[in-house]
C-alpha cells in the first residue's frame, strides 16, 4: 500500500514547539495566516498538489520574509528542480554503493540528536581528500547523495524526532570540523560546497537550526565578519565559529551521551561506526512511523 501525503503528515506532530517567534505552526499572526492561505490558493490554482501543508509553505514564506510573490517564485523553482533532478524518486532510484569507501575521504554523517530533538549532522571537512574520492565516485554522485540525505532527513529523521519530542522538529544541528584543513584541501571541495550550499538554501529552506564551525583556523572569525553584512541576520544568529576550545559550547546544545568522544562527549563509537551506523530515533521502533525505518544509501 502506498502511503499518502496526508497519512504521512498525520503520523507525527505538525505543531512546532511553543515560541515567541512568529511564522511557525504554533505561533502565526493573522497577517501571516492570510499570506499562507494566499500562497496555498495561488499554488493550487497553478496546478500544484503536493507539499502544500502549513509547515512546508511557512518555511518558504519565512525564507522570503512573508512576501507571497517571492515565496511562490521560490516554491515553483524548487518544484521544477525536484522534477529535473529526480528528487521525488531519489530515495528509490539512487544507491551510493561507494559510501563506505567515500566516507574515509570525506566523513559526513548523522549521529543522534541535540537537546532540542534535532538530528545532529557532522562533516569533517579537514579530512577531505578529493583526489582519492574521485577515483571511486564523482561530484555528480556526491551531489545526488547529498539530495538523497536531505530527502531521508525530511522523510525519516525529522518525523521520528518529532514523535520523540511531541512537537514538530524541522531543523538540524550541524557540526563542521575544520581540524587540519588547509588552503589546498578547502580549494579541492569549493565547487562541491558551493553547489551543496545552493541546494540547501534554495530547495530546503529553513532547515538549519544551529551550525557550529569547530577548530576554525586563526583569522577565520575575522574573515567571517567581513561577510556578515551580506548574510541574513537570522542565518547569522544560527552560526557559531569556535576554535579548538569548542567542547563547552557543543555540550550546551548536545547531551554528552549523544556527542562522540572525539568531540568532547561520552558517546563511545569508532570512526567506522560513526560514518555508517546513522544512529538516532529514526532507528528506534518506538519512533518509526508508517514510513518505515530510514534506509541506508549504500544498501541495495
Amino acid at each position: 500500500m502506498t502511503l499518502s501525503e496526508q497519512e504521512f503528515l498525520a503520523s507525527y506532530p505538525q505543531n512546532s514547539e511553543s515560541s515567541d517567534q512568529t511564522g511557525y505552526t504554533s505561533n502565526i499572526t493573522d497577517t501571516q495566516k492570510k499570506a499562507l492561505e494566499k500562497l496555498r490558493e495561488e499554488l493550487k490554482a497553478a496546478g500544484y498538489e503536493e507539499r502544500l501543508d502549513d509547515a512546508s509553505l511557512l518555511r518558504f514564506l519565512r525564507a522570503r520574509k512573508f512576501d507571497v510573490a517571492k515565496a511562490k517564485e521560490m516554491f515553483v523553482q524548487c518544484e521544477k528542480w525536484r522534477k529535473d533532478f529526480g528528487t521525488n524518486t531519489v530515495l528509490k532510484d539512487f544507491h551510493y554503493e561507494e559510501k563506505p569507501l567515500v566516507a574515509k575521504y570525506y566523513p559526513q554523517y548523522y549521529h543522534k540528536i541535540d537537546k532540542e530533538g534535532r538530528p545532529v549532522y557532522i562533516e569533517e571537512l579537514g579530512k577531505v581528500n578529493l583526489n582519492e574520492m574521485l577515483k571511486i565516485t564523482s561530484q555528480e554522485r556526491m551531489l545526488k547523495n547529498l539530495v538523497w540525505e536531505y530527502e531521508s532527513f525530511v522523510t525519516y529523521r525529522l518525523p521520528a524526532c518529532s514523535r520523540l519530542k511531541g512537537h514538530l522538529v524541522e531543523t538540524s544541528c550541524t557540526i563542521m570540523d575544520l581540524k587540519g584543513i588547509s588552503i589546498s584541501s578547502a580549494y579541492q571541495v569549493v565547487g562541491y560546497v558551493r553547489e551543496a550550499s545552493n541546494i540547501g538554501q534554495n530547495y530546503y529552506p529553513e532547515r538549519m537550526g544551529k551550525f557550529y564551525l569547530i577548530n576554525a583556523p586563526f583569522g577565520f572569525s575575522t574573515a567571517f565578519k567581513l561577510f556578515k553584512p551580506f548574510l541574513d541576520p537570522v542565518t547569522v544568529s544560527k552560526i557559531f565559529i569556535l576554535g579548538s576550545s569548542y567542547q563547552k559550547e557543543l555540550l550546551k546544545q548536545i547531551p554528552a551521551e549523544n556527542l562522540p568522544k572525539k568531540f568532547g562527549g561520552s558517546s563511545d563509537v569508532t570512526d567506522e561506526e560513526l560514518y555508517l551506523k546513522d544512529e538516532g530515533p529514526w532507528r528506534d521502533p518506538k519512533y518509526i512511523g508508517p514510513e518505515g525505518e530510514a534506509p541506508r544509501a549504500f544498501e541495495l
